[in-house]
């Protein structure tokens, strides 16, 4: 039974689906009280409260199921911004990190896949692809790739300590069913709920203004959840970081011609221009090891996208 921290999140739903397609069981762990998901009711999946934070919670868990495999997808980050003091903030996501090891090391596990991001990259290259092994740089202007490089280099030291198969995930921009309706990072989201709803986009949550030429690594989320259930379950994985993206650079005027191509009537748009970056992931290792290769291309992933939001 492969135990899923965030299980019940957004790339935690997916991860579940794809462990289950390939006949796994699950047990979701979730800090508050919560029921099995109608699209995962009468699967192999059980739920259970348990704040990760309290060092008993995930031990007591492991009393009432044999945990053979960790996926852990809940934010060790004190995210979002003001919910935590600093300090403390900072204790609770670390010690998450570490009660989940302990745990795992207890129980005996063959493998804890760990989520990272893309986010780590930042400032490393201006162009793609990016390889795990590009040195990265010791400071972060966000707190969530500088949480998740402090936690990638704990799982590193703790892998050699303790003789834990630990594996990061460094994964890109994930979108699709159950994400959020519009996201700070890449303006896809959004386009595509509105051009689903007949609505504007909401593009005010974005750091930066959108533009058709901009372009980011964009896995569709079945894909995700589809690769990190491929790192979970490999018999043997060669090394300790893995990028989980689409492996290719998408923009936005490819989303927008999908868009059109699935809604025609649509008015979704955006100006043209844009950095003409193109940042894209390197999946080398993810596929000579795995085997994982993307099913959805973008206006596949578009299509689904809008079927899953019509009928949402």
């Amino acid at each position: 039974m492969i135990l899923v921290t965030g299980g019940l999140g957004f790339i935690g739903r997916h991860t579940v689906r794809a462990l289950l397609d390939l006949g796994e069981s699950c047990v979701l762990v979730q800090r508050r009280t919560a029921e099995v998901p109608e699209d995962l009711a009468g699967e192999r999946v059980v739920v259970e409260q348990a704040d990760i934070i309290d060092p008993s919670a995930l031990p007591s868990v492991g009393e009432r199921h044999e945990i053979t495999g960790v996926v852990h997808l809940a934010g060790s980050v004190p995210w979002p911004p003001g919910a935590h003091e600093p300090v403390d903030g900072a204790r609770k996501a670390i010690a998450s990190l570490l009660n989940v090891v302990e745990a795992a090391r207890q129980w005996g596990v063959s493998r804890v896949g760990v989520a990272s991001t893309v986010g780590v990259y930042a400032g490393v290259a201006e162009e793609g692809p990016l390889q795990e092994d590009v040195p990265l740089s010791m400071s972060s202007g966000h707190v969530i790739p500088a949480f998740k490089k402090i936690g990638e280099l704990l799982t590193d030291h703790l892998a050699g300590v303790t003789g834990l198969d630990l594996v990061n995930y460094r994964i890109a921009a994930i979108w699709g069913p159950h994400g959020h309706a519009a996201s700070p990072f890449f303006a896809a989201p959004a386009l595509v709920r509105a051009a689903a709803l007949g609505t504007e986009p909401d593009l005010a949550p974005l750091y930066a203004p959108a533009h058709a030429e901009d372009a980011i690594d964009m896995c569709y989320a079945k894909d995700c959840g589809r690769a990190i259930a491929a790192l979970q379950l490999a018999e043997v994985l060669n090394h300790r970081t893995y990028n989980v993206s689409s492996g290719r650079a998408t923009s936005n005027a490819e989303v927008l011609a999908a868009i059109r191509n699935v809604v025609p009537d649509t008015r979704v748009d955006l100006p043209a221009g844009g950095s003409g970056r193109r940042l894209w992931l390197d999946t080398t290792r993810l596929a000579q090891d795995t085997g994982f290769r993307p099913a959805y291309d973008t206006e596949r992933a578009v299509a689904d996208y809008v079927s899953w939001l019509r009928a949402a």
